[in-house]
């Protein structure tokens, strides 16, 4: 355990009821274990609707936000640790309520010169009358992470023309979508520890696209890192990435995605969204990208929980 931070009781939240609990579940505990390797006293708590009143219990130093997708990176659950003073890791509610929605992520960051892919707002229902960009282009939820509900609609894929109402995907689950064009090329992706950017990965599914169950199923993509890139992309892709990190407010750590189309160079980069929640499962891109830099899990542990500890609530 680093000096400057004393052994602690640390309540790990984890699970909860989003389309993300299992992944959910496997980062809280490999993060329990982490601190308790530290010296930390952990409880861990796998979130329901009693949350606030099993952490009065508790009464823990501070909080690790293991959570993933809602409530747990929306705001939701930061607000509730705000009104109950307790100290947690991660962003905190005004840079969470901005980062889990997309219209809103784009809004803060492209006036900086973020380059993004253009799009907007749909209803679901119109989607059966008309396509509402040219195709191929891509239609995702507004504030669902982990790649959850994303469509690419192609010319040859069977989703009809338009959209036929049995066909399966984010439509029917969604009121409204955020219909973006599809950028060819690849896939990289940035984690940022403290400010600071850790690496580039390229991401190569070995079918389809990078997908929630290409994420988090072993075998289904490659990880590449660092990213056979060239130098100016890697520079480019780092540098955006610090910088919505601290555009946004994020604290401890964040993970911004890109597609990267390789035929146009650094102008072929574009940002398409900010995790402030990253997974910390052994699939996971945050915790590879910090063994890439010499940081074994345990001390990526620390470093978020030590980036908690020296912000506190007055950061937030």
């Amino acid at each position: 355990m680093s000096a400057a931070v004393k052994s602690l009781h640390v309540a790990v939240l984890m699970g909860g009821w989003s389309s993300e609990r299992e992944v959910s579940l496997t980062s809280g505990e490999g993060v329990a274990k982490a601190l308790e390797a530290l010296g930390h006293r952990v409880t861990r708590i796998d979130m329901d609707r009693d949350v606030a009143l099993r952490l009065h219990e508790t009464k823990p130093d501070i909080v690790f936000n293991a959570l993933h997708g809602t409530p747990g990176e929306d705001g939701t659950v930061q607000g509730m640790l705000d009104l109950m003073g307790l100290k947690y890791t991660h962003s905190g509610l005004a840079t969470s309520v901005i980062a889990i929605d997309k219209q809103l992520t784009k809004q803060a960051l492209v006036p900086h010169g973020v380059r993004m892919p253009g799009g907007f707002v749909v209803a679901s229902e119109s989607l059966y009358a008309d396509d509402p960009l040219p195709r191929p282009f891509v239609l995702k939820p507004v504030n669902e992470g982990s790649s959850v509900g994303v469509a690419i609609v192609t010319d040859e894929g069977n989703y009809g023309r338009p959209i036929a109402r049995d066909a399966k995907g984010p439509w029917q689950e969604f009121d409204e979508l955020l219909a973006e064009p599809f950028i060819r090329g690849r896939e990289l992706t940035v984690a940022v520890l403290r400010d600071k950017p850790l690496a580039v990965t390229e991401l190569k599914p070995k079918s389809g696209f990078y997908d929630y169950d290409a994420k988090y199923t072993d075998g289904l993509t490659t990880h590449i890192c660092p990213a056979q890139i060239p130098a100016d992309v890697a520079a480019a892709a780092m540098e955006l990435a610090a910088l919505a990190h601290r555009l946004l407010g994020c604290k401890g750590t964040s993970r911004s995605d890109f597609r990267w189309d390789d035929e146009k160079g650094v102008e072929g980069l574009y940002l398409l969204e900010v995790n402030t929640q990253p997974g910390m499962t052994p699939l996971s891109l945050v915790p590879e990208q910090a063994r890439h830099v010499g940081l074994s899990y345990e001390r990526l542990v620390e470093h978020i929980l030590e980036d908690a500890l020296e912000g506190g609530e007055a950061a937030r």
